[in-house]
């Protein structure tokens, strides 16, 4: 699916601390903790909390973010429909790797165990 290159940009130069705490009151919200969010984007990003936390202070954007990650080699069995895109179609790869993120995210507020959103085997 294709993105427009300004909702490609807007993405890209957002700050990851500034989506951050919405990540939380969502899925706390749903009563699933901030520990558990802290897993999913490891389990997506390989940042531990002690290097997430570093990244908040530092005000990274998505786009240095996901530069710095070390995304999980199962991240492309992520699919479905979050914020009106198909995952898996997403050409910008940048936009992809966020709304990865925000899929996990959606699927964690929703009460998906969490083996089936880590994609486990």
């Amino acid at each position: 699916m294709k993105t427009t290159a300004a909702h490609d940009e807007k993405i890209a130069k957002m700050s990851f601390a500034s989506v951050y705490p919405h990540y939380v009151t969502k899925v706390q919200s749903k009563g699933r903790t901030k520990k558990e969010l802290h897993e999913v984007i490891e389990w997506l990003t390989g940042f531990d909390n002690k290097k997430l936390q570093a990244l908040i202070k530092e005000k990274v954007t998505f786009e240095e973010f996901f530069k710095r990650a070390k995304l999980n080699p199962n991240a492309h069995l992520i699919t479905g429909t979050i914020c009106g895109y198909r995952v898996e179609e997403i050409e910008n790869s940048l936009t992809r790797k966020a709304r990865y993120m925000d899929k996990l995210i959606d699927e964690l507020a929703k009460g998906r165990k969490m083996e089936k959103i880590l994609r486990s085997p």
